[in-house]
C-alpha cells in the first residue's frame, strides 16, 4: 500500500510506463473497437489522441517523446511509400504523376489565395501561404492501401508521384514567403536552395544504393538489416533538411532508392511493414490528435468562420484535382476515390507550414521602437490563432474524409482484381515443393519460393527432407527437425505458410516423386547439387532423377548473393520455347521476380520467341530489354553482358523436345569455369511426354482446368493464357 500511495497520479501523468501502456492500449483497442462501427482505425487514433491530449482530458502531455516516435511515424508513412512502390509502373506514370502533381498544387493554390484574400480579408501573403496549406497533403491512409493489397494500383502511383511534386512545391512556398519576410530571398537564396536539394537529391538516389547493396551482401543479420534500413531513412531525412526542404522529401527519396534493395516478399519488408504499422504510424495519429483544441471553437466564431472556410475550401479544391485527374487518364471511379482519399488529407507539411508562419512575427520594427518609448504593442503573426486552431480542425476533417473515401475506393479496387485473379483456383493448383538437405541452403530457397509465387498462394509450399529408412539415426532426426523448423520459420517472416514434410525413404528420388504425385506439386525448387570430383555430374544424380520423373516446372538455383542486390537477371530462352506446354507456368514466375525485386530482367532469345515475349511486355511492362540470341554454341558470347550484380535464368529443356539444343548439354561446363561468382536459375518447364503417371500436372485431366484457371488470374495470367492457347 505504501509503494501504490507513493506513485503520483496527479494530471497530466508522468510515470513513463503507465504513459506508455496507455498508449500501447489505446494502439491495440482502438481497431478492435471502431471495426465493430466500421469506422476506419486511423481515425480511432486521432480522436483517442484527442482524448487524453492536454486540450481533452489531459491525461499527458504532447512532449518531445511523443513528437521523436510522431516523426517516426511519419517519416515512415513516407518511407514505405517510396519502398512499396512499383518502380516499372512509376516511371511508366512519371508523366501522370507530374500532371497530377500540378493540378493537386495550382488549384489549390489559387482556391486558397482566393478566399483567403476575398473571403478572409487576409493579406496576399498571408493568403499564398495558407493556399500553400491546402496545396501540400500527407499520405495518411496509406496503411489501409498497404493493407489491402493495392500498392501496385497505378492510381497509388500517380498520387504517390504528385505529392512529391505538390509537397515540395508547396515548401518552396513556404521557403519563399518566410524568406521574404525575414529579408534572405535574394537571388543567392534561390541558387543556393537549388544547388542544395540537387546535391541532396544526388546524394540519397545515386550513393545510398550502393552502401545498400555493400551492407546487405556483407550482413544477413535480421536486426542489422533493419536498423540500417531505419538509419538511412533518418540519414535521408537530415539530409533533406540540411538542403533546406522537409525531413519527408528525404524519407521517400530513401524508400525509392532502397526499392530496388529490398524485394516485396522478403523477411526484412514484412519487418519493416510490422514495426512502422504496429508502433510508429499510431504514435504519429495519436500525436497529431494532441494538436486538437475543442475550446476554440466555442469561444472564438472567427476561428470557427476561418476553419470552414479552410476546411471546404481544401475539400474542394483536392476533389476537383482528382476528378480532372480521373477523367484526363480514364481511371475508374474507384481509383478517382483513392486519388483523392490518398491526396486530400492534410498533416505533416500542413502543420510544418502553420507553425513557421505563425512564428513569423511582422512589423518587428514598430514594436522595437514601441517598446523603446515604453509603448507595449501586440505582435502581428503572418498567420494568426484563427488560421492556427483552423488547420487544426481542417486536419481532422480532412484526415478523416480521406480515410473514409480511400478505404472505400481500396476495398473496390481489391474486390475487382480479386475477382480477376481468381484465388480459390490459383491456391487449389499452385504447390511449390522445396526440397531441404542443409540448414546453409534452406533459407534461400524457401526465399526464392516466396519471390516467385503468386501472391495469393500463402499456403501452397512444401519443404521435404528425405530420411534413410534403413539407418537408425537419431541424429539426422534431430537435424531433418532443425533444417524443416528453419524453412517454416523463413516463410513465416514474410507472413506465409510452408507444410513441413519428413519422409524416410531408400533413395530419394522416390520420395520427391511420390511427394509431387500425392499433393499434386506444380513446382519444385532445388539447391545445386555440391560436386564431390571433377567426374561427378553438374547437376547430379538426384536432380537428374527428378527432371526425369517429375513433370513440374524446376527450377534449380544457385545463390552466390541475395536476390535483393541483383541489378539485373539475364533471362536466356530456346528458340520454339514458347511451343512447350509449359511455357507460360515459368514465364509468370520469371515476371513475379521483376515485380517483387525490381530487378530489371534481359532477355536473350530468337526473333520468334520474343516477339511472343514483348507481347506479354506490351500488355505488362516492367522494366525490360529484349537482345537477339540464337546460337546456343556461342553461349559464352554472353560473358561479355554478365556483369558483379547479374544472375542468369537458363530455361532448359529434355533432349527431344522442340525447344532442345544439342549444345546445352555444354552449359553446365560453361557455368562450372566461367560463371563462378554468379547467381543462377536453371528452369527446367513441364513438357509433354515426361514420365510422371497419371498425378503428373501433364495429365490432362489437371492440365486443362490449370489453362482454365490462367484466364482468372491476373491480366498478366491472361496474357501469357492467350499466347498458350494460340499455339
Amino acid at each position: 500500500m505504501l509503494l501504490f500511495h507513493a506513485l503520483d497520479f496527479s494530471l497530466p501523468l508522468k510515470n513513463p510506463v503507465l504513459l506508455f501502456a496507455m498508449i500501447l492500449f489505446i494502439i491495440l483497442f482502438a481497431p478492435i473497437v471502431l471495426n465493430k462501427l466500421k469506422i476506419p482505425h486511423l481515425i480511432g487514433l486521432i480522436i483517442a489522441g484527442a482524448l487524453i491530449g492536454p486540450f481533452g482530458l489531459n491525461l499527458m502531455l504532447r512532449d518531445s517523446s511523443i513528437v521523436l516516435f510522431g516523426t517516426v511515424g511519419l517519416l515512415y508513412i513516407m518511407f514505405l511509400a517510396g519502398l512499396e512502390i512499383d518502380m516499372a509502373e512509376f516511371k511508366k506514370n512519371s508523366g501522370k504523376s507530374l500532371t497530377f502533381g500540378l493540378l493537386t498544387f495550382l488549384i489549390p493554390m489559387a482556391f486558397g489565395t482566393a478566399s483567403g484574400h476575398y473571403l478572409l480579408g487576409f493579406t496576399l501573403p498571408t493568403s499564398i501561404l495558407m493556399a500553400s496549406m491546402f496545396a501540400s497533403h500527407t499520405l495518411i491512409a496509406y496503411p489501409i492501401i498497404s493493407k489491402l493489397g493495392i500498392v501496385k494500383n497505378r492510381a497509388v502511383n500517380v498520387t504517390v508521384g504528385g505529392t512529391m511534386v505538390t509537397d515540395t512545391l508547396a515548401l518552396l512556398v513556404l521557403a519563399g514567403v518566410t524568406g521574404l519576410y525575414t529579408g534572405e530571398a535574394d537571388k543567392a537564396f534561390w541558387i543556393q536552395l537549388g544547388i542544395s536539394v540537387l546535391l541532396f537529391g544526388s546524394i540519397v538516389m545515386l550513393v545510398f544504393p550502393i552502401i545498400g547493396r555493400w551492407f546487405f551482401k556483407r550482413f544477413d543479420d535480421n536486426v542489422s538489416q533493419y536498423i540500417f534500413v531505419l538509419s538511412m531513412v533518418f540519414l535521408g531525412g537530415f539530409l533533406a533538411e540540411a538542403a533546406g526542404v522537409e525531413a519527408i522529401i528525404g524519407a521517400f527519396l530513401a524508400g525509392l532508392a532502397l526499392n530496388r534493395l529490398i524485394p516485396h516478399t522478403s523477411p526484412l519488408m514484412n519487418r519493416i511493414e510490422f514495426v512502422g504499422n504496429a508502433l510508429f504510424i499510431p504514435f504519429f495519429l495519436i500525436g497529431v490528435g494532441m494538436l486538437i483544441d475543442y475550446r476554440a471553437f466555442i469561444h472564438d466564431w472567427d476561428t470557427i468562420k476561418v476553419a470552414v472556410v479552410m476546411t471546404v475550401m481544401a475539400e474542394l479544391s483536392k476533389y476537383l484535382s482528382a476528378y480532372l485527374t480521373q477523367k484526363i487518364f480514364g481511371f475508374t471511379a474507384d481509383e478517382r476515390r483513392v486519388i483523392f482519399g490518398l491526396g486530400s488529407a492534410h498533416a505533416a507539411a500542413t502543420l510544418a507550414i502553420v507553425l513557421v508562419g505563425y512564428n513569423i512575427i511582422l512589423n518587428t520594427d514598430a514594436i522595437a521602437q514601441a517598446a523603446a518609448l515604453g509603448f507595449v504593442l501586440e505582435p502581428v503573426r503572418l498567420l494568426n490563432e484563427s488560421v492556427l486552431n483552423g488547420t487544426i480542425l481542417m486536419i481532422l476533417v480532412t484526415c478523416t474524409i480521406a480515410t473514409f473515401v480511400a478505404q472505400k475506393g481500396a476495398q473496390g479496387i481489391a474486390l475487382a482484381e480479386a475477382s480477376e485473379d481468381g484465388v480459390e483456383a490459383l491456391d487449389q493448383v499452385e504447390r511449390i515443393l522445396i526440397p531441404v538437405a542443409r540448414t546453409e541452403s534452406t533459407a534461400d530457397l524457401v526465399n526464392l519460393a516466396v519471390t516467385v509465387k503468386s501472391k495469393s498462394n500463402r499456403r501452397g509450399m512444401y519443404a521435404l527432407h528425405v530420411l534413410d529408412n534403413t539407418r537408425d539415426d537419431s541424429r539426422g532426426d534431430k537435424t531433418a527437425r532443425k533444417v524443416l523448423d528453419l524453412a517454416a520459420v523463413t516463410a513465416a517472416s514474410t507472413d506465409n505458410h510452408v507444410q513441413e514434410l519428413l519422409r524416410y525413404d531408400m533413395n530419394v528420388v522416390n520420395a520427391i516423386a511420390s511427394v509431387v504425385k500425392e499433393h499434386r506439386i506444380s513446382d519444385i525448387i532445388l539447391g545445386l547439387h555440391e560436386q564431390d570430383s571433377e567426374s561427378d555430374s553438374f547437376l547430379g544424380n538426384l536432380t537428374n532423377g527428378v527432371l526425369s520423373r517429375c513433370n513440374t516446372t524446376t527450377l534449380i538455383y544457385r545463390p552466390i548473393q541475395p536476390l535483393g542486390t541483383i541489378k539485373r537477371h539475364l533471362v536466356i530462352i530456346p528458340d520454339k520455347a514458347e511451343k512447350e506446354m509449359g511455357f507460360p507456368f515459368w514465364l509468370i514466375k520469371v515476371w513475379n521476380i521483376a515485380r517483387n525485386t525490381g530487378a530489371k530482367l534481359v532477355f536473350f532469345s530468337s526473333e520468334q520467341t520474343l516477339q511472343v515475349v514483348k507481347e506479354v511486355h506490351a500488355k505488362h511492362p516492367i522494366e525490360a530489354e529484349f537482345r537477339k540470341f540464337g546460337d546456343w554454341d556461342d553461349f559464352l558470347i554472353l560473358s561479355r553482358d554478365v556483369k558483379a550484380e547479374d544472375s542468369l535464368f537458363i530455361v532448359m529443356s529434355r533432349a527431344g523436345h522442340p525447344s532442345h539444343q544439342s549444345s546445352m548439354s555444354r552449359i553446365p561446363g560453361f557455368l562450372r569455369r566461367y560463371f563462378k561468382d554468379t547467381s543462377f536459375i536453371l528452369a527446367y518447364p513441364m513438357q509433354s511426354g515426361v514420365a510422371g503417371g497419371s498425378n503428373s500436372l501433364m495429365n490432362a485431366s489437371v492440365l486443362e482446368p490449370f489453362k482454365e484457371n490462367l484466364d482468372r488470374l491476373d491480366e498478366l495470367g491472361q496474357t501469357i493464357a492467350s499466347l498458350f492457347k494460340r499455339k
